[in-house]
């Protein structure tokens, strides 16, 4: 007679909570413990991603790190009242890296400032992601969005938090782009950094090669009154594999990338602006397509 929890070679057997799953918090005596490296003066150094990592802040982002993202958590940083808050979740999801906790004065002196959320994640940076092979695997998903020369950090982490709300299948954006592992573009999406398909390219217009090659039509989003309307757009398109073009905002998309686009569509009827934040109209246009 097989024991009750036999299973096959090579299948793993979940553990219960309450049975022999655990979580073994390490605790943290001396803010110079070299073990915590990747989190220390956060708010100095991050912008670098040094030492290969990212850093997550915040219990929800870091929930989708260590839940749903498929990018490796190097380690967790709690306090005291968050671990014990964390614990069943940790139990599930951050068996393979380490839990430190320390202290509420400990952890606020190793990040270098106050951490009011109480947790931190350090995340290893992925390898560079070839766009062919992304439009490949995006081809029976939701719209792509492409962003040229968007510098600032809570417009893209505006429009990754829109991506996947309305289903994107990728954020192609362009080495000038704000780099969305930062920890504010992380944070301003709610970990969609750490879970939407990302690309990088040189120039907006080998995205847009890329993206016509692959069957998209690319909609490059501007204000310009003489654009077709979104929604009409979508109306003579249906069933079209569509990527959204967007610029920064004040340039707006180059001229380049004006021209070479399917088409030039706007949000509209507007009264009383001339123009959205760019990660609100990317909102908008994604639901419209979305809903289509």
């Amino acid at each position: 007679m097989p024991h009750e929890n036999h299973r096959a070679p090579g299948v793993a057997c979940p553990r219960a909570i309450g049975d022999d799953a655990s979580v073994t918090p390490i605790f943290i005596e001396s803010i110079d413990d070299p073990r915590l490296e990747v989190f220390r003066d956060v708010r100095d150094r991050d912008a670098a991603g040094r030492l290969g990592v990212f850093i997550a802040e915040g219990d929800l982002v870091v929930r989708r790190l260590l839940a749903e993202s498929p990018m490796r958590a190097r380690a967790v940083l709690l306090s005291r009242s968050r671990f014990a808050a964390m614990e069943p979740f940790l139990v599930e999801h951050a068996r393979e890296a380490p839990v430190y906790v320390a202290a509420q004065d400990r952890l606020d002196a190793i990040a270098g400032f106050h951490i009011h959320r109480g947790v931190l994640a350090a995340g290893d940076r992925p390898a560079p992601v070839d766009l062919a092979g992304i439009l490949r695997s995006a081809r029976d998903s939701g719209p792509i969005v492409a962003l040229e020369d968007l510098t600032n950090h809570d417009n893209v982490g505006g429009i990754f938090r829109n991506a996947s709300a309305f289903g994107a299948g990728a954020v192609v954006m362009t080495e000038r782009c704000a780099d969305p592992l930062y920890r504010k573009a992380i944070r301003v999406s709610i970990g969609a950094t750490l879970t939407v398909p990302t690309a990088r390219v040189r120039r907006a217009a080998d995205a847009i090669d890329a993206l016509h090659a692959h069957g998209f039509a690319t909609l490059a989003l501007t204000p310009i009154a003489d654009a077709i309307e979104i929604r009409d757009w979508i109306e003579t398109h249906r069933g079209s594999r569509v990527a959204l073009l967007l610029g920064a905002e004040g340039p707006g998309l180059s001229v380049a990338a004006m021209r070479a686009a399917s088409a030039r569509v706007r949000i509209g009827p507007m009264s009383g602006v001339g123009s959205l934040n760019v990660a609100v109209a990317a909102g908008i246009a994604l639901h419209a397509v979305s809903a289509a």
